[in-house]
């Protein structure tokens, strides 16, 4: 085997799941890839490149190789992923050829995106569809071709920089979450291999050749069983009644749980999908497919699985009698036995390893002094420390590539969850104090947070972007020059893709000059011409949230949280980093640094306190200090500034002129700026008014954007505020 110098797949320790799902793709390529989402330093990029190591050969035209471990950066253009026409033999011959990009030298072997998330959306098709077909097809720049590009696709994300759409994750065959195990023993496993692996990477390797060796030929022997394997109609409809119960868009939940159970059968050394295949299955094909709205939280628990299981056993119950069903009865020799992915329901210690016809074959065994972790025999680990059963943070490549949000899972306790607070049917007085509207934080039982979210649709917000043409990240909202968007003219760049026309047409006048008077173009490297594209942009949103005394009102704050929520959608649709401000008390905090990850805004969000007065200017010289420091990190990224207020500033020495000339600052600045005016009840003041006409901003008032009056909001969630 090629690479032996590599870290070993079988030398990782803690992450069975993941190394299961990986074996799995490998063996039924059009399972459609692995996402692996988590925390940094636990291993993604060690195990993926261990994979590699140990799939088949590959023969071409040039004899046999080793299967390519191909990966792809996050700056790749389509041109480059999926190939494009070969300019230097269009200029120098004459001649249309293609040239193949990054899905055929993956062919084969493994395709590997880190930071998948932050990969144009565009290109993540390309990468999804050409998985799941096992062929690349290439309609561009007068150039048809196809060929076979037939991969094990792995993608990795840190949730913390942002989601991929659920459109998108649904596209992806199976989903691990992955973090560093808590168990002491397994973290010292993790760091003694590492450091064992530095002092002599060849002779770390040398120890686990041939239980790597041992899982290379059991994952050749199930590609050749795979097609024996046989899914009876029984299991087929427990797959249609789980993926029903659990409420999946579409089809292709089914055919995943279908294939990956089949796929595990094949592993297994099984020739019939069992009831443990399709629970293993759907515990990694499931989870993400449940994630509809950016907001919303991935995941199945143990117990909805469980439950799903047995609605679903029931369903086949049901079926068996019916005159039309030709299947086994039962469930097959899976019998009712509940197995999780990272369990061996043939009981060995992980999924990955062992099968029901090999037990002999040195995966379980202990290392060299026989002994395992806690000094027991009989566990793997040649190093005689680790339990040796699973990846975790000692790869040789490991970087900082992925990581959670600090905050737990995507949504959790943000707008999207009512409890906690009174119903909306009690006060919903304005709590307003004279003509400031402030109120006292002693008037409450407890610092009043925002939560709840309107559950009724809100009117999207129209287009709102920044004005002119930027060079930002790709995105949705502003008007960019980019490399991936429409070509729009010729440009004298030729490093943004050759512009044929326009070439053509610059090297025409000069024919003659060059003595040309038949065969091919007469090309100079003066007339070449580039595309010039553009396309959208994200930016960077700042909300400045008033959080002040004035704006607790039970009513007036749920209806500022489903604005809230309404921009934040908007914001993750867009592709935009957000960051939020909060103002109240005596100054502004800075609750969210700038982020891709808008559901991490939504928690942040939850937990932010209200009371107190406003000091509007600070918040507002704070957003400046943002704006100022993110354009260090992100030239190109340009900025907008979101105030939601009823203007009525507060803190400070002459808080309202202040305010203003904050206001003014920042627009003599240029700033994109919006103000969403909060204020409402009978007597009202039009200091936001103000606010947005020395802001150059754009100016709606709340019922405009959530397209809803309050009263409509507060029915649909109930009250916003608790006791913190």
């Amino acid at each position: 085997m090629a690479g032996e110098a590599g870290f070993p797949f079988s030398a990782v320790v803690g992450q069975e799941r993941l190394q299961l799902a990986l074996i799995l793709s490998a063996v039924h390529p059009g399972i459609g890839g692995v996402l692996v989402r988590g925390e940094k330093g636990t291993a993604k990029s060690t195990v993926v490149r261990a994979l590699a190591q140990l799939l088949p050969p590959v023969v071409d035209e040039t004899g046999a190789r080793p299967a390519r471990l191909v990966e792809l950066p996050v700056g790749a253009t389509e041109d480059r992923v999926v190939g494009s026409l070969d300019l230097e033999r269009v200029l120098r011959d004459g001649e249309q050829t293609f040239r193949p990009g990054l899905l055929a030298a993956a062919h084969h072997g493994v395709l590997y995106v880190d930071e998948v998330n932050l990969l144009h959306d565009h290109l993540v098709d390309v990468l999804l569809d050409a998985a799941a077909m096992g062929r690349v097809h290439v309609e561009r720049d007068g150039v048809s071709h196809s060929h076979e590009a037939r991969f094990v696709l792995v993608g990795t994300m840190n949730p913390e920089e942002g989601e991929l759409r659920p459109q998108l994750l649904d596209r992806f065959g199976l989903t691990v979450d992955v973090a560093a195990s808590r168990e002491v023993d397994v973290r010292m496993a993790v760091v003694r291999r590492r450091l064992d692996y530095e002092a002599d990477p060849a002779a770390f390797a040398a120890r686990y050749v041939d239980a790597d060796q041992i899982v290379a030929e059991r994952i050749l022997t199930a590609r050749d069983r795979l097609p024996e394997v046989s899914l009876d109609n029984s299991e087929l409809r427990r797959i249609a009644a789980l993926c029903a119960s659990f409420d999946v868009d579409g089809m292709r939940a089914d055919l995943v749980v279908a294939r990956t159970a089949t796929a595990h059968a094949a592993w297994r050394g099984r020739d019939r999908v069992t009831e443990d295949d399709v629970r293993i299955a759907a515990e990694l094909a499931l989870p993400h497919r449940r994630r509809r709205d950016p907001f919303d939280e991935p995941g199945i628990s143990e117990q909805q699985l469980d439950e799903a299981m047995d609605a679903a056993a029931a369903e086949v119950e049901r079926a068996s009698d019916d005159d039309d069903f030709d299947g086994p009865r039962g469930s097959g020799e899976g019998g009712n036995g509940r197995h999780r992915a990272g369990d061996d329901p043939d009981g060995s210690d992980s999924p990955w390893r062992g099968d029901e016809s090999a037990r002999g074959d040195g995966l379980d065994d202990a290392g060299p002094d026989g002994r395992g972790v806690d000094g027991a025999p009989g566990r793997a680990g040649s190093d005689g420390r680790g339990p040796g059963d699973g990846p975790d943070d000692q790869g040789p490549d490991d970087g900082p590539d992925g990581g959670g949000p600090e905050d737990g899972g995507p949504g959790g306790g943000g707008p999207g969850s009512t409890g906690g607070g009174p119903n909306a049917g009690g006060s919903s007085g304005d709590s307003s104090n004279g003509a400031t509207g402030d109120s006292n934080d002693n008037s409450r039982s407890g610092p009043e947070r925002f939560s709840g979210t309107p559950t009724s649709a809100a009117k999207p917000i129209p287009r709102w972007e920044v004005p002119g043409i930027g060079e930002g990240a790709p995105g949705r909202r502003s008007r960019a020059r980019t490399r991936t968007g429409r070509t729009v003219r010729a440009d004298a760049d030729p490093s943004t893709g050759l512009h044929l026309l326009g070439t053509v047409f610059a090297a025409a006048p000069k024919q003659v000059e060059r003595g040309r008077l038949s065969g091919p173009l007469a090309l100079a490297a003066e007339d070449l011409r580039g595309a010039y594209r553009e396309g959208r942009e994200g930016n960077l949103v700042v909300f400045v949230v008033d959080a002040s005394g004035s704006m607790a009102a039970r009513d007036r704050l749920t209806a500022v949280t489903g604005a809230i929520v309404t921009l934040l959608r908007d914001a993750y649709q867009r592709r935009d980093k957000v960051a939020v401000i909060s103002v109240r008390g005596s100054e502004a905090e800075l609750v969210l640094p700038p982020t891709s990850s808008v559901d991490i805004a939504v928690r942040r969000l939850a937990g932010m306190r209200t009371g107190g007065k406003t000091p509007l200017a600070a918040g507002l010289l704070k957003a400046r200090e943002v704006i100022a420091r993110e354009h260090v990190r992100d030239p190109r990224r340009r900025p907008m500034l979101v105030l939601l207020t009823d203007g009525r500033a507060t803190g400070g020495t002459d808080p309202l002129p202040r305010a203003r000339t904050a206001a003014r600052l920042l627009a003599a600045e240029g700033h994109t700026a919006m103000v969403i005016d909060c204020e409402r009840g009978m007597i009202r003041l039009g200091l936001a008014a103000e606010l947005a006409r020395d802001l150059r901003a754009r100016y709606l008032r709340l019922n405009e954007l959530t397209g809803e009056t309050v009263a409509d909001v507060v029915r649909a969630t109930g009250s916003p505020v608790r006791a913190a």
